[in-house]
């Protein structure tokens, strides 16, 4: 398009002027083209997916499964054996013998010399539960001699009080910490199931009784956890009532301890831990959870969740060896503590030659160039599981006891009061720790309101 301004009618002063003009006119322009790339940018990003990111698996899309061939209905069998379904009960309750005593194609008497066994299986059934109530009868007997009233003894465990046994509420907490089952479902399923009326409020009064003895298993544990060697520690938000707190879990192989705070700072780990400071901690990479041990493992399962999302945002350069190299470290980690200790140090000092000529890599994709700089500041922490074999190299244990909250929070939607929430932590901190020694969550939480510890004081 030709200007049909005249240049040469300017003078000096107009001329710059009109230069001023269209500077400022390009810099806007230039402002604008800036900001509609980054807008198409953001558009043509890839979308976070559990594959790439640290969303969970319920957040993502999962595609239909094809049709295997040739089945055409139910499985018959596990793979690699026939079907026959599950082994014979070692011993069973009562044993059924059925033995022809003619021949049904001419009515021959049949003797026991006759007969082969031809089949052997178990029918099972589960007995029909009714509540045992025990009607105690006490009496008080009034002296003759000196007119005191004695109260009659009652055996252990009918004395007067709640009607409910230690049994009952041990199964109430056992659904409902660990199963997710709410208050109403919950007098709902032990009304049907074994004819036991019990209400909602009688529930919820059932189980502040014995929050008590929850606190004292979960202070037995958080006395051990301050002397704890290794920590692995992750978090996760909840609702008590209406507002957003976050459930902080601290575990290792001998212990675990869950509390709830409105907080999701650091200061959480610095009440919790008292002062005491480990010697190796690992976790994620968030700020929070950053320097508080001597000694730090990265968790390596997000960092390969991070190298394939900038892979698919195309970098070509950095993130696909990075993700290679973090596969390889991933595979050591699988068997690293049965590895001898120059073997850990051979295979770490070749990771560390080949993080090398990684880091000289110069990306130009933006997630490149970010993954390299966080690398730049923390590749030390990336291969501490083969200096200290007591570390995993992922914080896979610590998301595995986090997701029994986020089942629960997503069927109840959270919780109504503080001490609610204070009991489902220290529940859970009793069962996750009983685990780890074998006890079964119903039995850790029976033992519990029993006043048996799970973690023997010391």
């Amino acid at each position: 398009m030709t200007s049909t301004l005249d240049l040469t009618a300017l003078s000096p002063a107009e001329k710059d002027a009109l230069i001023l003009t269209l500077s400022a006119r390009l810099d806007a322009a230039l402002r604008l083209i800036a900001e509609l790339q980054a807008r198409i940018d953001d558009l043509a990003r890839p979308g976070k997916t559990p594959d790439n990111s640290s969303l969970p698996p319920s957040k993502g899309q999962k595609p239909n499964q094809p049709q295997k061939p040739g089945r055409t209905g139910p499985r018959t069998g596990s793979l690699g054996r026939k079907g026959g379904g599950r082994a014979l009960t070692a011993d069973p309750d009562e044993t059924v013998i059925a033995q022809p005593a003619r021949c049904r194609h001419c009515q021959a008497a049949l003797t026991p010399a006759d007969q082969r066994l031809q089949a052997r299986y178990d029918k099972i059934d589960l007995p029909q539960v009714r509540p045992i109530v025990t009607r105690v009868e006490r009496y008080a007997g009034q002296c003759r001699c000196c007119g005191s009233i004695t109260l009659a003894a009652v055996p252990e465990g009918l004395e007067p009080g709640t009607p409910f046994s230690i049994g009952i509420v041990a199964l109430a907490m056992y659904l409902r910490f660990v199963h997710a089952i709410s208050y109403k479902r919950l007098s709902r399923l032990l009304l049907d199931l074994y004819g036991l009326s019990i209400s909602e409020g009688a529930l919820d009064a059932a189980f502040l009784r014995g929050k008590p003895y929850f606190d004292a298993d979960t202070a037995a544990i958080l006395a051990r956890l301050r002397r704890a060697r290794v920590i692995c520690s992750d978090e996760t938000s909840v609702r008590i009532s209406g507002r957003t707190h976050w459930n902080w879990v601290f575990q290792n192989d001998d212990l675990v301890i869950h509390v709830i705070r409105p907080s999701r700072g650091a200061g959480v780990v610095a009440e919790v831990l008292d002062g005491h400071r480990p010697a190796l901690w690992v976790s994620d990479l968030y700020s929070a959870q950053q320097g508080h041990a001597d000694t730090w493992q990265i968790c390596l399962a997000h960092q390969l969740r991070d190298c394939q999302y900038a892979i698919e945002a195309s970098d070509t350069v950095f993130a696909p060896r990075m993700k290679a190299l973090l596969l390889r470290a991933a595979v050591l980690a699988r068997r690293h503590r049965t590895l001898a200790e120059s073997t850990r140090r051979a295979y770490r000092a070749r990771l560390e030659r080949d993080l090398n000529a990684i880091m000289v890599l110069a990306p130009t994709q933006r997630d490149g160039r970010r993954l390299r700089q966080r690398y730049g500041k923390l590749r030390e922490h990336l291969f501490t599981f083969l200096t200290h074999p007591q570390v995993t190299a992922d914080n896979n244990s610590s998301e595995r006891e986090l997701r029994p909250m986020a089942t629960y929070r997503k069927v109840t939607g959270g919780f109504r009061s503080g001490w609610g929430a204070d009991l489902y932590a220290a529940a859970r901190s009793v069962v996750g720790t009983a685990k780890r020694r074998g006890v079964d969550a119903y039995a850790a939480i029976r033992q519990t309101l029993q006043g048996q510890a799970a973690i023997v004081p010391g």
